[in-house]
């Protein structure tokens, strides 16, 4: 069996005893994580465009695609982004070979609010995790970032908000993080499905 029909047709080994759904999904979704320990070992652009690729078909409102990917993967690049995020998330982060910015545009093309473009832009990050899962890369999504570093070093407009700082790349050794970071670095569960779904009303 291939690496990729593994990693979809059954729990990996870092995930077995962390994770178990209670309904039949596919292994693909529990051999998600978001680890902090990432390898130095390059992402090929083949793997980066493909990830970016399955993104770009998530669905979204009147298929407006308002998400935006801005992307580090040179040591300049990748220092420009490490200058905004905060002082943790660069203690790990900073072992990423790529970083991508996870954007969206608040305006449709007429220039009227599109109310659902945080919606759409998660549905891409959703899809860019689950790609990378597929190829085995890991990812991991930061909301610690100075925003405002962000948008005046990226040039970023106005009308586009910033969401997340995407960690992207091979699972490395947990033994290169902080000894406190090391005992968090385990796929985490979930709280049961009756505590986040109602049938007919909000109780």
């Amino acid at each position: 069996m291939s690496n990729v029909q593994s990693i979809v047709n059954e729990i990996l080994p870092e995930v077995q005893g962390q994770r178990k759904s209670e309904y039949p999904v596919s292994p693909l979704f529990l051999n998600r994580w978001s680890t902090r320990a990432f390898s130095t070992r390059k992402v090929s652009d083949q793997d980066l465009y493909t990830i970016l690729e399955a993104a770009h078909w998530a669905p979204s409102s009147y298929n407006d695609q308002p998400w935006r990917f801005i992307v580090a993967k040179t040591e300049e690049q990748l220092s420009t982004f490490h200058s905004f995020l905060n002082e943790f998330n660069l203690t790990w982060a900073s072992s990423a070979p790529v970083l991508i910015v996870v954007a969206s545009d608040k305006l449709r093309e007429n220039g009227d609010p599109n109310g659902a473009h945080a919606f759409d832009a998660g549905a891409a990050w959703a899809s860019l995790a689950i790609q990378a899962t597929i190829l085995g890369l890991h990812t991991h999504a930061i909301g610690g970032f100075d925003r405002n570093k962000a948008r005046d070093i990226l040039n970023v407009p106005d009308h586009i908000e910033l969401h997340a700082v995407i960690a992207l790349g091979f699972l490395g050794d947990k033994s290169v993080l902080p000894e406190a970071i090391q005992q968090r670095e385990v796929p985490n569960d979930r709280r049961p499905l009756n505590e986040l779904v109602f049938e007919g009303k909000f109780e």
